[in-house]
């Protein structure tokens, strides 16, 4: 093992998984897209999250990325990953499954599908808990599970220490705000951090610890210069770079006729793409691929905010990227 105990804190984007055309993983833009985040300053990876399309994988597939990924990180910045299922004893078949990869930790959201509150949801963590001794991230995904977590809930279970952190993508940030402030109250159990990737910087003023954007696949740089300006309290910078990540942000409003991940995680890798990181945009099925106009809308926001040159050539030709 290379990982350590330390709190994990600063940039963990939530990995992209690059496909080829047939719908594999797409091992030479893999390493492409890890290069690129340890270049960019990243501080963590967060590996089959739902930027990572973990929805949409069997068992051999979530483990092939875990293989990829931990053999192409070979230890330079911690990983952890997702777990997520619908019950609990499936969660931790994932973990089980997973002990034989080089991770600094485990996320997992409430349980799904069948209706739960909050005493199922305090079970279903102390439980993941236990089944291991690494450390685990509550996921706060309500957009998906369609359970939001309490703060007092996930702040009771770090006074516990079942839970090492908080990877929020709730959208909440009066909830995220008050979650702060009485973790700070607490002594600060839990590490708190944010996948708002167009309002981090308000994170970071709430107290947050570090962030989980998808948008930093993209750019990861922006992410770390804004994390090292909020360390320093430079918080002109902090918002001159989340003014500009927030303008980068717009591809995914640039695909017409698609939604959630297909628009989102469509347009990250179609901009990857287009920045000559990924060979193709492939999705996971029942998803297509961004086509058409959207390509060179998406291309113009990349020229904007500086990562894409406008005398580069076409699809798939390297570019250089501000800052990395």
């Amino acid at each position: 093992m290379t990982t350590t105990s330390a709190p994990l804190t600063g940039v963990v984007p939530p990995l992209l998984t690059p496909l080829t055309a047939e719908g594999d993983i797409d091992l030479p833009s893999l390493e492409r897209l890890v290069g690129h985040l340890l270049e960019g300053g990243v501080d963590g990876i967060f590996a089959l999250g739902s930027s990572g399309e973990i929805a949409f994988w069997d068992d051999q597939r979530r483990a092939d990325v875990l293989e990829a990924v931990t053999g192409t990180v070979a230890g330079q910045v911690p990983v952890i990953a997702g777990v997520i299922d619908m019950q609990t004893d499936r969660v931790i078949q994932h973990v089980r499954a997973a002990e034989r990869f080089d991770l600094a930790g485990y996320v997992a959201t409430a349980p799904f599908y069948a209706i739960t509150g909050p005493e199922e949801i305090d079970t279903h963590f102390r439980a993941i808990a236990a089944a291991t001794d690494r450390p685990l991230w509550a996921y706060d995904l309500p957009v998906c599970v369609h359970t939001k977590l309490a703060p007092a809930q996930l702040l009771r279970l770090g006074t516990d220490g079942v839970i090492a952190g908080v990877k929020d993508s709730s959208g909440d940030d009066v909830a995220f705000r008050l979650l702060a402030g009485a973790n700070r109250a607490a002594g600060s159990p839990l590490k708190l951090l944010s996948g708002h990737e167009v309002v981090v910087d308000g994170a970071y003023l709430s107290g947050a610890d570090g962030s989980v954007p998808g948008l930093g696949n993209v750019d990861p740089a922006g992410y770390a210069r804004m994390h090292r300006a909020a360390q320093a309290g430079d918080w002109e910078q902090v918002r001159a770079e989340q003014d500009r990540l927030a303008q980068l942000f717009e591809i995914v409003f640039q695909p017409t006729g698609k939604v959630g991940p297909a628009a989102g995680v469509g347009a990250f890798k179609t901009a990857l793409r287009e920045l000559g990181i990924f060979s193709t945009n492939t999705m996971a099925r029942p998803m297509s691929p961004i086509e058409g106009d959207a390509v060179g809308r998406i291309r113009a926001i990349l020229e904007q905010t500086g990562l894409l040159s406008g005398a580069e050539g076409g699809s798939g030709t390297a570019a250089g990227v501000a800052g990395a």
